[in-house]
């Protein structure tokens, strides 16, 4: 077996929930692929990834591992927990169509500051407190209602403990290309130099909390996309089994996701068997104080949400041909649009 096919499965092995997640756009396909994975680490990596089934509690569980061969819906929530805080916030949420018969993937990324109803609350707040007051619960509940689509499954992956994976992994490649400074009063101290070939784990960390920049919450939450999607690039290139039995131990401590682990290894197997692509999309708003404490939120953009809506109802469909599944911004970036192409630049300098 040559390099680059171990290499392909080790990262499945290692970040089967993250690859559910961001699309399984960088491993290989081919029947032969799925066959070794299926022989040498499905196995295991369900054995590790055990402790990370927890079914929501307003929702009855399946009496069986769902099979996942149609559309699906998939919450991915992106927690930053300090140490000793039980809960967190949900800093990341991106909603994720998945598609595994055709390997299509669109993620919509919804920033952590909009304004939006907090199902269970009876008030509107931040998105981003629904998971802080209620769970994954709230959240996946929330969304739901935000975005007008049902949510099928959800993956949270405390970012915390992700430090770890990145530095197993021996850093990751960030875009990074002006020196990144976080000195407000109310903020976390910390700088993080540009133009490096490879960031640790804690400059990593920082990369996604950054808070200072002139983008706001549209630019963090683009970061903590591009974190992810440089973990899955750097965990496609690893050759070194040794490191697997850690990598998956510590995902498995920090993942938690109402997909029983035989799901997640027969949806792997499914994609490696798939020609696939990702989309991805962050939705729009404008930014304004409000309410008595004058805090910051995003309001979103009505048409925008709207074609949001319609574009998550399309990629749903099974039916939807392939040329028809676009993102919102799609036709603006052909109009040089900034959404669809700041992701797209953001993801090439990953891959340079």
């Amino acid at each position: 077996m040559n390099k680059q096919h171990r290499g392909f499965k080790i990262a499945i092995a290692i970040v089967a929930v993250l690859v559910i997640a961001s699309g399984l756009g960088y491993v290989n396909r081919g029947a032969l692929a799925a066959w070794g994975f299926d022989m040498f680490l499905s196995k295991k990596v369900e054995a590790k990834l055990a402790d990370s089934y927890q079914p929501l509690e307003d929702r009855p569980a399946p009496s069986e591992a769902p099979a996942v061969t149609e559309p699906f819906a998939l919450l991915l929530m992106g927690v930053d927990a300090r140490p000793g805080e039980l809960a967190g916030r949900s800093d990341t949420l991106i909603y994720t169509v998945v598609r595994p018969q055709d390997g299509n993937v669109l993620m919509i990324s919804i920033p952590r500051d909009a304004y939006a109803d907090i199902v269970g609350k009876n008030k509107k707040d931040k998105i981003t407190h629904a998971y802080a007051y209620g769970g994954p619960e709230m959240a996946v509940n929330s969304v739901e209602k935000l975005l007008d689509a049902h949510i099928d499954h959800y993956a949270s992956i405390n970012f915390e403990g992700f430090v770890q994976v990145v530095d197993t992994l021996g850093g990751i490649p960030l875009p990074i290309t002006e020196d990144i400074v976080n000195k407000g009063a109310d903020h976390e101290k910390f700088t993080i130099k540009a133009n490096q070939e490879s960031y640790s784990g804690e400059e990593a960390l920082d990369y996604v909390r950054y808070r200072e920049d002139a983008g706001g919450d549209v630019a963090r939450t683009e970061r903590n996309r591009v974190f992810l999607e440089s973990i899955i690039h750097k965990a496609s290139s690893l050759n070194e089994w040794d490191k697997i039995p850690e990598l998956l131990g510590i995902a498995g401590d920090n993942f938690r996701t109402d997909l029983p682990p035989s799901s997640l290894t027969d949806l792997a197997k499914q994609f490696l068997q798939t020609d696939h692509r990702i989309q991805s999309y962050t939705l729009k708003g404008t930014g304004a104080r409000m309410g008595k404490s004058n805090l910051w939120y995003m309001v979103l953009d009505e048409e925008d949400l709207a074609n949001v809506r319609q574009t998550i109802a399309a990629w749903l469909n099974p039916s939807t041909p392939e040329p028809q599944l676009t993102t919102p911004g799609a036709k603006a970036e052909a109009n040089g649009g900034t959404n669809a192409a700041y992701s797209a630049n953001a993801t090439d300098a990953l891959a340079s």
